[in-house]
């Protein structure tokens, strides 16, 4: 775990950096994809690593699930995380997918409240 603020300052640059080309791929690849993001805790890093893939509309977001792109998310998660030289065990159970429309009927389009209490892992 990253123990200074400067040291997880950098990682989170690294990932930040590392997970930029695996969003603009997704943008490409998988229609209604908009954006994703990451949370984490670095008390607990890299444990409570989430890496949360956003698309626009519900249906967008359950189109991609049936078409089996949740492994495509994993792929380019588990891509970044070796860039960012970040080991994670279980990459699968720390990608999530989203959407614009359930965060505002949710959470009033509140992406940080909804993340916090969605995903958010302190473990």
């Amino acid at each position: 775990m990253p123990s200074s603020k400067r040291e997880q300052a950098q990682t989170d640059r690294r990932l930040v950096s590392a997970l930029t080309p695996a969003c603009e791929t997704a943008k490409t690849e998988m229609p209604g994809f908009c954006w994703l993001t990451h949370e984490v805790d670095y008390a607990a890093f890299p444990a409570s690593l989430q890496v949360v893939w956003v698309f626009d509309t519900l249906a967008d977001k359950n189109a991609a699930l049936a078409r089996g792109l949740v492994e495509r998310m994993i792929g380019l998660t588990v891509e970044a995380l070796d860039d960012a030289q970040v080991g994670l065990a279980n990459v699968p159970a720390h990608v999530h997918v989203d959407c614009e429309e359930q965060c505002l009927r949710e959470n009033g389009g509140d992406w940080q409240q909804r993340i916090k209490r969605k995903y958010a892992r302190r473990s």
